[in-house]
């Protein structure tokens, strides 16, 4: 089953939808969990918290995308991250007992979302595997190349990112300061590897964003932002 079709079979489940402002909040880390989420329209950060208030940016989810997927099956289940709307977005909502008995009963469906969650487990190692193994600059770099496999659009000038995000959204992904991902933008713009076009990015030299992570070329569905 591709995700597409599990998408659709998983919104045949009785639910309910939610809409959210920008910079609403759908869940909080350690909140009880109650519902398994599925994005309709908009875009939804999720997000991990450090002690010192810094930011670890995950994930942007959007339409198709699960969130909240994790606690599935606990038996005192709490959310691992937040997770919040980038702009008006629309979530549908499952409760955990309700798809757990639908899963139960569907064992093809429970496969398939199992798949699609181990997917989503490796994404984020080798996520953590670039910000560890090449710094703050890896993590940038993978963090580019992730925008630009799930939103990059080809251009005669190089691979133009879509989705505009502020340089704290940047430092968030890369676990860095904006002071030091200015700095990082700055060297890339300069060594001739990005330019900017407006408030979106201009991937002008893939293949050094590659070369910086030791690129394994994975694929864009494991390697992609969302």
């Amino acid at each position: 089953m591709n995700q597409e079709a599990l998408i659709k079979e998983l919104m045949s489940i009785p639910g309910k939808v939610i809409s959210l402002h920008d910079g609403a909040y759908l869940y909080r880390e350690g909140a009880p969990a109650h519902y398994f989420y599925i994005v309709r329209s908009g875009h939804i950060f999720v997000v991990k918290y450090g002690a010192s208030g810094r930011v670890l940016a995950l994930r942007l989810a959007t339409k198709g995308s699960l969130v909240g997927e994790l606690p599935i099956y606990e038996d005192e289940p709490t959310y691992l991250f937040s997770a919040i709307a980038r702009s008006a977005a629309e979530v549908y909502a499952i409760e955990f007992p309700v798809l757990e008995t639908y899963l139960e009963k569907h064992p093809h469906l429970a496969v398939a979302l199992l798949k699609l969650i181990g997917m989503h487990m490796r994404k984020q190692h080798l996520k953590f595997r670039d910000l560890v193994l090449y710094g703050k600059k890896g993590a940038l770099c993978s963090t580019l190349l992730r925008l630009a496999n799930s939103y990059g659009m080809e251009t005669d000038e190089g691979i133009l990112i879509s989705v505009p995000l502020t340089n704290q959204e940047l430092a968030n992904y890369s676990a860095s300061a904006r002071e030091s991902l200015n700095r990082m933008l700055a060297e890339l713009k300069k060594s001739g590897v990005i330019d900017m076009r407006g408030h979106l990015i201009l991937i002008k030299d893939i293949d050094y964003l590659k070369k910086t992570i030791h690129c394994e070329n994975c694929g864009v569905e494991i390697c992609n932002i969302e």
